[in-house]
């Protein structure tokens, strides 16, 4: 007999399973999940327990307002909990949907998919995936079928997922090691043409694909290499792919960062993150329509490529409220313009403090990058910290930042001395106020040479060389 739809909501309590359990949080995850996330925030003082978010910010149990300028590494860039979005999952529930039904075809996706590539001029379809790294997978396979080649090159530093393919034109070493063989895929500089082209003129190259500025350190290549690149590529007959997974869907002030150069027209475009509003994963590939009708070339194709939870009504919903609210409540711009202003602000600050090396970036992806001092003082606890591990003083700023002015921020990756901003993109004026205060505090105290900022930096000192 079928249960009570009623009485079976009634039996489960999510609210009574968070208050009585709520508190095991970091035991729960050190036992079941990975144990050296638990170990790592208790080592850095991150391993706080927010209870609740609303927008661009979190709160304690006491109430005390955190501001997020990581927003999920990219994926709220309508910060948390937008009513819009919220509603649109709601009503996507409420709905009973026969979804994922797989012989029909729902209205959904294609609703999406047609919003999706009206901000997308030259690209005409997309393949929905649920993750970014699934979105890379596709354009992998999808430029290798099309092409009838098999190697991809990527540059130095990218980073394109952690699944196999993905990791293969992954340029970070760190997250390569141990999982080889790998794809036969090569790494070149970003912004090389040189050896692009020589690595084209080998006749086997499927696609480049490249991040328009990377993740990692901010980093985006020099004025026009994308636009020359392209012609290089499709000299060669071989695509360009843009991993739009971080950078796309507003974040650089134009909806997707290739956009800022002119004439630019990837062959693919990978996108994720904040597609969704944060509610639910989805990942998009987007493409010309001569690669799609390639791979999926008759119907006994039909099925080559596809993803189980690809498509689901959630996330399409999700999606649709999300580029509605990106519309009407002009969060491309917003991101721009208050973009512009944090990065004017922090860059004000270089000539300021000697420890502050560059401010760069687009829109609301700021890149703040340390370097070596000229005073002895400094310089002396400088070159402590990179003998013991390069990176640790850009962890000395991030961790004062939550623990003095409750300001989420993170080290732009390992072994760098760079720290990333990638807030939603619906932060203020106000905001930036916020942050360029705090900054600038934890940049004086760090100028001093001494006191609890640099007896922090000689403990991570200690552990770095514990670790060795």
């Amino acid at each position: 007999m079928p249960a009570d739809p009623d009485r079976t909501a009634a039996s489960f309590d999510l609210a009574a399973l968070i208050a009585e359990r709520g508190a095991e949080r970091y035991e729960l995850h050190g036992r079941h999940l990975n144990p050296q996330l638990p170990r790592m925030l208790h080592t850095i003082g991150f391993d706080k327990y927010y209870e609740r978010a609303k927008g661009p910010y979190f709160y304690d149990a006491e109430g005390n307002e955190y501001l997020d300028m990581l927003a999920g590494f990219g994926i709220f860039a309508l910060g948390r909990h937008h009513p819009v979005v919220r509603s649109a999952i709601q009503q996507v529930m409420d709905l009973d949907l026969p979804d994922l039904v797989r012989f029909d075809c729902s209205p959904l996706p294609g609703l999406l998919a047609e919003r999706l590539l009206s901000y997308a001029p030259g690209l005409d379809r997309v393949f929905f995936g649920n993750s970014g790294t699934e979105a890379v997978e596709t354009a992998l396979k999808f430029a290798r079928y099309a092409t009838g080649r098999r190697r991809v090159l990527y540059a130095d530093h990218a980073f394109h997922g952690l699944t196999t393919g993905s990791l293969s034109v992954n340029g970070e070493s760190g997250f390569r090691k141990g999982f080889d063989p790998l794809l036969p895929d090569t790494a070149i500089p970003l912004g090389d043409l040189g050896a692009l082209a020589r690595e084209l003129k080998r006749g086997d190259v499927a696609a480049l694909i490249v991040e328009p500025i990377q993740g990692k350190g901010v980093l985006a290549p020099p004025p026009g290499w994308l636009r020359a690149a392209q012609a290089l590529l499709h000299e060669h007959r071989a695509l360009l792919i843009c991993d739009e997974v971080q950078t796309g869907i507003g974040r650089t002030g134009e909806f997707f960062a290739y956009q800022h150069e002119e004439g630019v027209l990837p062959d693919l475009v990978c996108a994720a993150k904040a597609l969704s509003g944060g509610y639910v994963p989805v990942g998009a590939t987007l493409g010309k329509s001569w690669i799609f009708e390639k791979v999926y070339s008759s119907m006994d194709r039909v099925l080559v490529h596809s993803a189980s939870f690809g498509a689901n009504a959630q996330a399409m919903a999700a999606g649709l409220a999300t580029l509605e609210v990106m519309r009407e409540e002009k969060v491309v711009e917003n991101a721009r313009q208050v973009g512009d202003q944090l990065r004017e602000r922090l860059a004000a600050l270089v000539d300021r403090y000697e420890l502050l090396a560059e401010v760069r970036g687009r829109g609301l992806m700021i890149g703040i990058e340390f370097g070596r001092p000229k005073s002895l003082k400094l310089r002396t606890g400088w070159t402590a910290l990179q003998a013991a591990r390069k990176g640790l003083f850009a962890q000395m700023v991030v961790v004062p930042l939550l623990q003095r002015h409750r300001i989420l921020t993170q080290v732009s990756g390992d072994h760098l001395e760079v720290i990333k901003l990638i807030p939603p993109l619906i932060i203020t004026e106000r905001d930036v106020d916020r942050f360029v205060d705090a900054f600038t505090d934890i940049m004086d105290d760090a100028h001093r040479g001494s006191g609890l900022m640099w007896d922090f930096g000689r403990t991570l000192v200690k552990q770095a060389i514990g670790s060795r």
